[in-house]
């Protein structure tokens, strides 16, 4: 039998083992050659996870992109959705977020509830996500978006609360996001100190850009580090990052 996504992240993460996603915006990535060698280096370097989301899909490229994944690659192919509009049964689990760390009522349950009868008519792996945006040095699309101011950087005590609750209410995942093109990770502080208050697997993404970062945000709590933007810029930094994370794996 097929161990669910969750099942796979959640046992990973109770043995200690470090996770690369790769997070591809089909808005950014608008051409399959472009998305074809960018796989090709993630089967090669052996990425653990690719996310596919936006936080604007304007050019139509989405379903493509799911389609070119899933029939180029056993990575599993997760859906992490700027909106309703992103999903695609062919994926293997979408990240179900709900934004707790801001108060807008549409990101905490409101566009859950017009997704939810779509997603059960699918039959795609839902992982309840608590989804954190934390203040990166600059403004981010993922900000401006949805509405919300983001957590302050230096505010550890409220992150740690946050996601406490956020795993209290059900959410079996936590996911921190500075926002792509962040000009700074979120501190190796704010996630030991939201890894030692809960249980299931921490996501860390946004402003990651060097091998030394990623080491650092596993080294503080995370189990799964997600580079997306610089990725990018600079398809040949997976190989480099996958060894890094995976340097540490025991």
């Amino acid at each position: 039998m097929k161990t669910s996504f969750y099942t796979s992240l959640q046992e990973k993460a109770s043995k200690g083992q470090k996770q690369l996603a790769v997070l591809i915006d089909p808005d950014s990535l608008q051409n399959e050659e472009g998305l074809l060698a960018l796989i090709q280096s993630c089967n090669q370097h052996k990425v653990d996870l690719i996310l596919v989301g936006g936080s604007l899909i304007t050019n139509g490229f989405w379903d493509r992109c799911i389609e070119l994944l899933k029939a180029n690659t056993q990575i599993p192919v997760v859906l992490f959705p700027g909106n309703i509009m992103q999903t695609h049964k062919a994926a293997d689990a979408i990240l179900f977020l709900s934004m707790i760390s801001g108060r807008n009522p549409d990101l905490l349950i409101g566009k859950h509830v017009l997704a939810a009868p779509l997603l059960k008519k699918s039959g795609i792996e839902v992982v309840p996500t608590g989804y954190m945006i934390v203040d990166g040095g600059n403004i981010t699309s993922v900000m401006y978006m949805s509405n919300t101011t983001p957590l302050p950087s230096d505010k550890n005590n409220i992150a740690s609360c946050t996601a406490l609750a956020g795993e209290m209410l059900g959410l079996k995942v936590i996911y921190m996001d500075a926002g792509s093109g962040a000009k700074n990770p979120i501190s190796s502080s704010m996630i030991r100190e939201v890894k030692e208050q809960i249980s299931g697997p921490l996501f860390i993404g946004g402003g990651i850009r060097t091998p030394q970062q990623a080491i650092d945000a596993c080294l503080a709590g995370a189990d799964i580090v997600v580079v997306g933007n610089a990725i990018e810029k600079d398809q040949d930094l997976v190989g480099s990052l996958v060894q890094a994370i995976h340097g540490l794996n025991p």
